[in-house]
């Protein structure tokens, strides 16, 4: 709606109204009009003053403005000379650096080598028994591997000391105090010998060294026993003496694959059940000769005495012999012999025994080896059969016990042969003897009756 129409109601409006609305209508709109009046006041004074203030400031802010262009200019300029030393000083660089590779010459391809040769031998004293005795020796060669810069003259002299204190170690034979990790973790003091770099043993037993860990640690297995001796006795040797000590050029190698070598008790358990019947026997066998010959030696030893006397002792076989020829003397000469006869194979017998079961066993032992042998050659087989030939060491257990318990069989054979034939040579030596005399008295009474 336009001020016009607006208008034409108010006044629409005012013909309308009773008077005393009227007079109330018009208080309204005069005091509107003062307020307004008012507002306007105001705010021009306001307008006034902000106007005021701009202009006694604006001289202020045209000097900063000044200023700001001026410092501007300044660090304008100061840009330019610093972009063109920076360009000077790269100009500079570049030609500097051309002298420096002119002059260094072959130096660079040395100091490259340097770097190189301490990497490698970085590398070998991180791994030498040297390092348990004198460890944090690899710091230096580590940070001179590494670095880009031309080495000091102390590093050089740092890897040429490395060098030859690692060179001269390896050929003494030294004893130190060192902490040995144990098999379950654990770090003992203990005294080590070191032979070179090669071997180190403390209280008779081997010793690895840990590149990782930078220590020694026990080696939970041991090797055989004529190795762990031989330590036992270079560590009991006093200095400047010679002694036969172990050796492992290998640095621990050779020492690695010798824990692997079964000893004798895994041997046997290699051969299973078989082995076991074939240990049995053998013992049982050995058990059986080995009485049989002191049984045999105390006879020989009475016989033997008895043989020089006419006394019948019948503590032994001759003895009791000679008793029925004491007993019986008015016997004709054939009853006599008889009689003999009956005695001497009594006796015989009773110096046979245990023989015949001696002779078995050594005749069966190897006949269970040859079971134990054809079990573990089955067993092999049916790991080709299963996984093929790629990996040997699944043949290896059957193998293993094929050659084993041979081997058991022969070595409980062999001995109860040689046992068997020496009671069998024992039991026939004092049989001859009784045999003789007994034939002696037979003659003696054939004669008399004669």
């Amino acid at each position: 709606m336009s001020g016009f129409h607006k208008v034409l109601a108010v006044l629409a409006t005012a013909l309308i109204l009773t008077p005393a609305a009227t007079l109330a209508q018009d208080k309204d709109l005069d005091a509107l009009l003062k307020e307004v009046r008012a507002g306007r006041q105001a705010d021009a004074a306001l307008n006034k003053k902000r106007e005021a203030e701009f202009n006694a400031k604006k001289g202020e802010q045209q000097t900063l403005l000044n200023n700001q262009r001026a410092e501007r200019r300044r660090q304008e300029k100061r840009s330019e000379t610093l972009e063109a030393s920076f360009q000077q000083q790269e100009r500079d660089l570049a030609q500097l650096e051309d002298q420096l590779t002119e002059r260094l010459g072959s130096l660079g391809e040395l100091f490259g080598v340097v770097r190189q040769v301490a990497g490698e031998t970085r590398g070998i004293i991180e791994n030498s028994m040297v390092s348990a005795q004198f460890p944090g020796r690899e710091a230096g060669l580590e940070k001179l591997a590494g670095s880009r810069d031309l080495p000091a003259i102390g590093e050089l002299e740092d890897l040429w000391y490395t060098l030859q204190q690692e060179i001269t170690e390896s050929g003494k034979a030294v004893t130190f105090q060192a902490n040995v990790t144990q098999p379950d973790g654990t770090h003992v003091e203990q005294t080590v010998s070191r032979i070179g770099v090669f071997t180190a043993v403390s209280d008779g037993e081997f010793l690895a060294y840990d590149g990782e860990s930078r220590a020694l640690r026990r080696i939970l297995k041991q090797p055989l026993t004529e190795f762990t001796n031989a330590a036992e006795n270079f560590e009991g040797t006093g200095a400047g003496s010679f002694v036969e000590a172990p050796l492992d050029p290998s640095k621990g190698a050779l020492l690695a694959l010798l824990t692997q070598q079964p000893d004798t008790r895994e041997t046997v358990e290699q051969g299973g059940g078989v082995g076991y019947i074939i240990i049995g026997i053998g013992i049982l066998g050995t058990i059986m000769a080995l009485i049989r010959l002191f049984v045999l030696f105390t006879t020989n030893a009475k016989v033997n005495a008895q043989a020089k006397s006419d006394d019948a002792d019948e503590s032994n076989p001759l003895g009791r012999v000679m008793k029925i020829y004491q007993d019986n003397p008015e016997s004709d000469v054939e009853t006599l012999e008889l009689k003999l006869d009956e005695a001497i194979l009594r006796e015989v017998s009773a110096l046979e025994t245990f023989l015949s079961t001696i002779k078995v066993f050594s005749a069966i032992a190897p006949l269970l080896g040859l079971l134990g042998t054809v079990v573990g050659m089955i067993e092999t087989f049916q790991l080709i059969t299963l996984f093929g030939t790629g990996d040997p060491k699944l043949m290896a257990s059957g193998i293993s016990k094929a050659l084993v318990t041979t081997m058991l069989g022969l070595i409980v054979a062999i001995p109860l042969t040689l046992l068997h034939s020496l009671v069998q040579s024992r039991a026939k030596s004092i049989a001859e003897v009784i045999e003789e005399r007994s034939a002696g008295i037979v003659a003696r009474r054939a004669e008399a009756a004669s």
